[in-house]
């Protein structure tokens, strides 16, 4: 176990490394600058603030110091509001991680119920619903179920209000943020729960009179849930980056805000640190699902 950590741990040093380059000289290679605007800057002026952030350099040079800053812990400052890089990630992600945080456990709780129940009602009329807005919810992405829930509900019946800083209203984003991925685990839980009731032991524990809620939640379902553990690494950190979109709807100021406010202003330094701090997320998560196989069947060997 220690080896294989240590063997992930240097993968995941090594994927953080090229997805910095790839980014940094990607981002550069796009015509423009942080610093041009409608309202145009002096030639003096263009040249101090050009100098401050070492972007007259070559783009090799600008990435060896920006690296050689990420090693000190340093994220430097927004190119366009001046504020610390690290301040803003830390306060846009908590309100991202509170509203995908519950987006994840709805997913989850209600993924595994409805895949449980479709795959004990096989080619009844409950599975019939089920997969009917299971594969509707797939097809759906969520920044239209988004669009879709606040034209209806926040609009039309009013029944939720729109989301606000002083009074923050987390249904709709958390439904829509939810459905997508629900639906996936719906769908895996429901293939896995299948196979599982046709293994030797469910049958043998079965024919030992065993008491049939003990062999769906003792026998099946812990087995069944191999897969879904698999899934749960990425989706949280899908979720979070996919609610890029979901939050410019609902107009809340996480991180998905910031991102793309970074990307369409070309604020450099916002955008390596939003990078790097979703890869990270990414990449750390990707390592606990796969420490969850073993903690869930000790069967697995990671090596």
């Amino acid at each position: 176990m220690s080896k294989y950590i240590v063997k992930r741990v240097l993968l995941a040093i090594a994927t953080l490394f090229l997805v910095c380059l790839i980014t940094f000289f990607a981002m550069n290679a796009v015509p423009g600058g942080p610093f041009n605007s409608e309202k145009a800057k002096s030639p003096a002026v263009m040249e101090v603030l050009n100098e401050r952030f070492h972007l007259n350099e070559p783009v090799g040079v600008q990435f060896w110091i920006y690296m050689k800053n990420i090693l000190h812990g340093d994220f430097g400052v927004s190119l366009t509001t001046g504020r610390d890089i690290w301040n803003t990630i830390w306060s846009s992600f908590q309100v991202s991680a509170k509203i995908g945080g519950m987006a994840i456990i709805v997913a989850l709780i209600f993924g595994v119920i409805l895949g449980c129940t479709a795959a004990l009602n096989r080619n009844k009329w409950p599975d019939h619903v089920i997969i009917f807005f299971v594969t509707l919810f797939t097809a759906m992405p969520s920044f239209v179920m988004g669009s879709f829930l606040l034209l209806i509900f926040c609009i039309q019946l009013r029944w939720v209000p729109v989301w606000t800083t002083a009074h923050p209203s987390y249904v709709l984003p958390v439904i829509a943020l939810s459905l997508p991925p629900m639906a996936y685990i719906t769908r895996l839980t429901k293939t896995s729960m299948l196979d599982a009731l046709g293994q030797d032991y469910v049958r043998t524990a079965k024919a030992k009179g065993v008491k049939p809620r003990k062999v769906i939640f003792i026998h099946t379902l812990r087995n069944a849930l191999i897969p879904v553990i698999t899934y749960v690494g990425p989706l949280t950190a899908s979720i979070l980056t996919g609610s890029l979109v979901v939050e410019r709807i609902f107009t809340i100021s996480g991180l998905g805000s910031k991102f793309v406010d970074s990307i369409t202003k070309r604020d450099y330094t916002m955008i390596m640190g939003t990078t790097i701090f979703l890869a990270t997320l990414m990449v750390v998560m990707n390592l606990v699902s796969d420490i969850l196989y073993k903690v869930v069947d000790p069967r697995i060997k990671l090596e």
